[in-house]
Order: structure tokens, then C-alpha cells, then sequence
């Protein structure tokens, strides 16, 4: 004997059906209008639900020992939907221990209202823009509260993701911050999302935090890496980083045995800064001479020939590599094919220009926990790009696999 359940088909809606509900309609506001049959059609079937539902939940209850829970009238709630505002007669019971399905408690709108909504949250649009938008696409006037309701369920999501466990292993992770305005305490800070870029094993972009704070400051620097060891991450080959005064030791202090490769990008642009612009190509030329050397050997006599050529002009430039120049060199430990994926900061920039255009709508934001929302709505946009090994992975893995063997092993 067969043990398929049937399935009970829905029922069809005939054309009888249908000729009944549409006669004497002759307008669009008569089906989509305000007390159009399309609204009364959904406030009809929801209600119809939710006694449905109340029934069941009434039901369940009764073999508990003592149960006496029965309905005890209604409430009313108005839902915003995609095609206007329901008002609805909803059921309650003694006990109030109904948890409505189709409609949860305190939930006020149904359909794709959340979702239009924060498609254009994470567009960077502000609370009025939203609202006007709404209004123009649905005809549907949502309040503040809603929009607030509905963007707070984002911040679970990015908490969950923040404290999410990581790889044990990451071979290249670079740390950035990005600058944001943000109301706090009656006045307009300047702060500081950090972020932290990973590449995995399997040489796919990752991004392991973000954090906020007023300060871009090695000591806060030190408190992110703290976290991200104590999510599970036992090693990083080489950290990429911009020459924050401090940034080395911090990092050494919590991963004792990661390699740090400076940003030569950022070290050409505060070379140049005070560069005329008759010079200027002249000496970037001569830099490049050092980072493109073939080897660190080769590159200090480049830096040599550079200090000897420059120094009369631009004595503080030759001054500031060689200050920096056992954390610029680290690239020559690795071969030519991966050295430019270590010595810039390009993955985490570009990561950057798309968080900025993403927020470019909220010149100051509203406060710290709408700026992580934010930008973490616009990060997780531009991580979806993220399907492919970065460029020459697997001859960096195998590179990696072959100088740090005994570390891999002892973390594996």
C-alpha cells in the first residue's frame, strides 16, 4: 500500500467567482483603491488566517492540565503593504501566549515593504528620502519608527556576523579605516570604521570585522587583533598596513611571528606630497627604482642613488624610507609574483571606494550603530563579487605551503 500522502489541491477560482466579485467595478480605484476589492480581498484572507490560526492555538493548549485560555476579543493594528495600508480586526486570547505566522506581534507592514525598504537603506537614502520614496512607489506613508524597525533587524545580522568564528589560518590580511561623520552627544565626530581584510587559504577575499571608534590609533589597532585572535585566527603571514606610528609593535604583540609589509602606495603618496610638480615624476620614478628592485640588496643601492640625487631638495624623503625600511623590504622575501598583492593596499581600497559610494548618501550619519549598518550593508554588496582566487593564488599558496610548513602543521 502506498504511503504518499495526498496533497489537498487549492481550490480554483472560477470565472463565475471572479464575474461575482468584479461586477459593477469599472474604475481602478473601484479594485485598487483605498476600499478597492483588492485591499478587502487581503484584509479578509489575513483576518480569515489569523482566526484560522487562533483556532489551532487554542486547540493546542486545551490537553495541558488546567489550561482555560480562550479568545478574549480583538485588537486592531493598521498593516502597510506593498499596495497601501490594511487595517485589520485581529484576535487575542486570555492568556495572551498567541504567537500569530502570517502576521507576528508588532510587525506593521507584509509583502515587499521591508524589503524596498532596505534596498534603499543600504543605498545610503536617509529616513525622509525613504519615506518619499515609499510613498511615491507604494503610495504607502510609513512613519520613522517603521524605518527604524525595520533597519534594526540588521543590526542582529551584523552582530552574528561580527562575532562569527574565523579561519585558524589567514596567509595575507590587510587593516584600513575608513573616515565617517556621525552624530554623537549633541555634537558632529569625526570617526573611524576599521577593517580588517583577509585572504584565506583558498585565496578568496574575506572580511574578518569592522570596527568603530573616534580614534585610528595603534593602541585600538591592538584591541582588533586581540578579538580577531580570540575568534580562532592562530597565524597570519603577512599583514599589510599603512605607517601608522605604532601599527608594527601591535601587531607583533599579538601575532608574534607575522611578517609586516608597510603600503608602498601609501609611502609614495606622502613622499610626493610636498613634491612640486616639476619634480614630481622625476622622483617617483627614482622611488619606484626601489620597491621594482629585484632583490633587497639591489633596492638599498636604489634608495642610495636616490639620497644622493634628492637629498639636497627632499632630504626628508630618503629619511622617512630608511626609518620604515625593515618593514618596506619585507616584500623581497617573497617571489615577483606575489609582491604586488602584498606591498599595496589596493584589495582593501577598492573595498573602501565601494563602501564610500554606498554612503555617500549620508554625509553625517545619525549615529555609530547606523554607520556600521551601513557600511556593513555596502560591504556585504561588494564581498558578493568575491567568487574567485585572488590573481596568481595558487603559485602564492604553494610559496606559503613550502616557507611556513612547520607553522601550518602546528595550527592545523
Amino acid at each position: 500500500m502506498s504511503n504518499v500522502t495526498k496533497v489537498k489541491e487549492s481550490p480554483n477560482i472560477t470565472d463565475e467567482m471572479l464575474a461575482q466579485l468584479t461586477e459593477g467595478l469599472s474604475t481602478e480605484e473601484d479594485i485598487f483603491g483605498r476600499e478597492g476589492l483588492f485591499r478587502q480581498l487581503q484584509k479578509r484572507i489575513l483576518e480569515r488566517m489569523l482566526n484560522k490560526e487562533m483556532e489551532l492555538h487554542l486547540a493546542s493548549e486545551r490537553p495541558s492540565a488546567g489550561s482555560k485560555n480562550y479568545r478574549n476579543g480583538k485588537g486592531h493594528k493598521t498593516l502597510r503593504s506593498d499596495s497601501g495600508e490594511i487595517p485589520l480586526d485581529t484576535p487575542r486570547d486570555r492568556n495572551s501566549t498567541f504567537e500569530p505566522m502570517i502576521i507576528p506581534k508588532r510587525s506593521r507592514s507584509i509583502g515587499m515593504l521591508d524589503d524596498a525598504i532596505m534596498a534603499l537603506y543600504s543605498k545610503g537614502m536617509t529616513t525622509r528620502d525613504i519615506q518619499s520614496t515609499v510613498k511615491e512607489l507604494y503610495g504607502v506613508e510609513v512613519s520613522h519608527t517603521l524605518v527604524s524597525e525595520v533597519t534594526q533587524a540588521v543590526m542582529a545580522d551584523v552582530q552574528e556576523w561580527q562575532n562569527r568564528p574565523l579561519d585558524k589560518i589567514y596567509p595575507i590580511v590587510w587593516l584600513d579605516a575608513i573616515a565617517v561623520k556621525v552624530h554623537k552627544d549633541s555634537r558632529v565626530l569625526s570617526m573611524n570604521i576599521h577593517i580588517a581584510l583577509g585572504v584565506n587559504i583558498s585565496g578568496r577575499k574575506e572580511i574578518l570585522g569592522m570596527w568603530i571608534s573616534e580614534t585610528e590609533g595603534a593602541k585600538f589597532w591592538a584591541q582588533v587583533l586581540s578579538e580577531i585572535s580570540s575568534r580562532g585566527v592562530k597565524d597570519v603571514f603577512v599583514f599589510c598596513v599603512d605607517g601608522l606610528t605604532g601599527f608594527p609593535q601591535a601587531i607583533k604583540g599579538v601575532f608574534p611571528n607575522a611578517d609586516i609589509q608597510l603600503c608602498l602606495v601609501h609611502m609614495m603618496r606622502q613622499s610626493l606630497a610636498a613634491v612640486p610638480d616639476k619634480d614630481r615624476k622625476a622622483v617617483s620614478a627614482d622611488l619606484k627604482k626601489v620597491y621594482h628592485a629585484p632583490s633587497e640588496e639591489a633596492a638599498r643601492n636604489a634608495l642610495d642613488e636616490f639620497t644622493t640625487k634628492w637629498d639636497s631638495k627632499y632630504p626628508s624623503i630618503s629619511r622617512k624610507w630608511r626609518l620604515h625600511w625593515e618593514n618596506l623590504i619585507t616584500i623581497f622575501k617573497y617571489p615577483h609574483d606575489i609582491r604586488k598583492v602584498i606591498y599595496t593596499t589596493n584589495s582593501i581600497e577598492s573595498l573602501n571606494m565601494v563602501i564610500r559610494k554606498g554612503i555617500r548618501g549620508r554625509r553625517i550619519m545619525p549615529s555609530e550603530e547606523s554607520a556600521l549598518k551601513l557600511v556593513w550593508l555596502a560591504a556585504a554588496e561588494a564581498s558578493k563579487r568575491w567568487t574567485m582566487p585572488i590573481r596568481d593564488w595558487p603559485a602564492a599558496l604553494n610559496f606559503f605551503l613550502i616557507l611556513f610548513e612547520d607553522r601550518i602543521q602546528n595550527v592545523a
